[in-house]
């Protein structure tokens, strides 16, 4: 009888354990949100499982076109901390975070910061994760307001944070090596929007996006036939598509190209684009900050180095 009652009180034991635990351990930790894949990871690489991570924009997707739902507007009241980029990269749902969240970008240097041209007019750049230096003020910032937000986690984020830190640098270290046997004339860089300026300045390469900085402008014939023209001058053998984007704007480009007796080609696939707003979705390749500047740099070397 006593055999009897312990298995089912074993029994019981593991249902309790499947259906009420991780519940449990969920409801006591703090819970943070974060706009982009970007930010999750970081958050991820500071704070560990010590808190929940809820993320509005999907991985993978477009933040340039993306739509704040219900749900996000749920996620972002009920959240102990909120983290955003800033620089008006979510410009949609830049009246609530503004409101309830922390810029990781906040306390960067004006002079720091790009400027691009968009219809005629100044707009602020706000694809700053291309230069290392920048992504590891923002750690920094991020890891300040999760101490600040969580004193309990304070020693383990600060630990953390200096080894994600020093993860940063050893990435821009292989960086410049990857780079260091592509000549100045193959760096060159066509785009079809305008995120890579950042990357540009800190890796002296020279970036060409029809597009713009936003993903839904139209390309004008004239801009079109400008990036033909360079192209062509400058013997660029290779342009790119980006995980965001639709390649067929680039398919187009390369026509272009051809019709005027000119070769080039289209990097483009689940493999091979580039990545630009967003990372790759949880368990595929580039789905952390530093594999995705490694893909981005492994492709990049691949197809421009002669």
């Amino acid at each position: 009888m006593f055999r009897k009652i312990s298995k089912i009180l074993f029994v019981l034991s593991l249902v309790v354990s499947v259906l009420v635990t991780p519940s449990a351990l969920a409801a006591d930790k703090p819970k943070v949100t974060v706009t982009t894949s970007f930010l999750a990871d970081m958050v991820k690489n500071l704070a560990g499982d010590a808190v929940e991570v809820e993320m509005i924009i999907p991985a993978g997707s477009d933040p340039h076109l993306y739509e704040a739902k219900a749900q996000d507007i749920e996620k972002i009241a009920q959240a102990d901390l909120v983290l955003y980029h800033g620089l008006h990269f979510e410009g949609k749902m830049v009246d609530i975070l503004e409101e309830r969240g922390q810029a990781v970008t906040r306390d960067f240097d004006p002079a720091s910061i790009n400027e691009m041209d968009e219809d005629g007019q100044k707009a602020i750049d706000p694809h700053f994760w291309f230069d290392i230096d920048l992504y590891k003020q923002a750690t920094q910032a991020a890891s300040e307001s999760l101490q600040a937000s969580f004193p309990d986690i304070k020693d383990q984020v600060a630990k953390n944070t200096e080894s994600y830190l020093g993860q940063l640098d050893e990435l821009k270290t292989w960086v410049a090596d990857q780079l260091k046997d592509l000549p100045e004339d193959q760096r060159y860089l066509v785009t079809p929007h305008d995120a890579f300026n950042y990357f540009a300045k800190a890796n002296g390469f020279t970036v060409i996006a029809p597009q713009g900085v936003s993903t839904d402008s139209e390309v004008s014939n004239q801009q079109i036939g400008e990036t033909v023209d360079f192209i062509i001058e400058h013997k660029i053998p290779a342009i790119f598509a980006e995980s965001t984007t639709n390649p067929e704007r680039m398919e187009k480009l390369q026509e272009a190209v051809k019709a005027k007796g000119g070769s080039v080609a289209v990097v483009t696939g689940d493999d091979e684009s580039l990545f630009s707003d967003s990372l790759a979705p949880e368990g595929k390749k580039g789905d952390t900050y530093i594999t995705m500047y490694q893909h981005n740099i492994n492709l990049i070397v691949k197809y421009l180095k002669a």
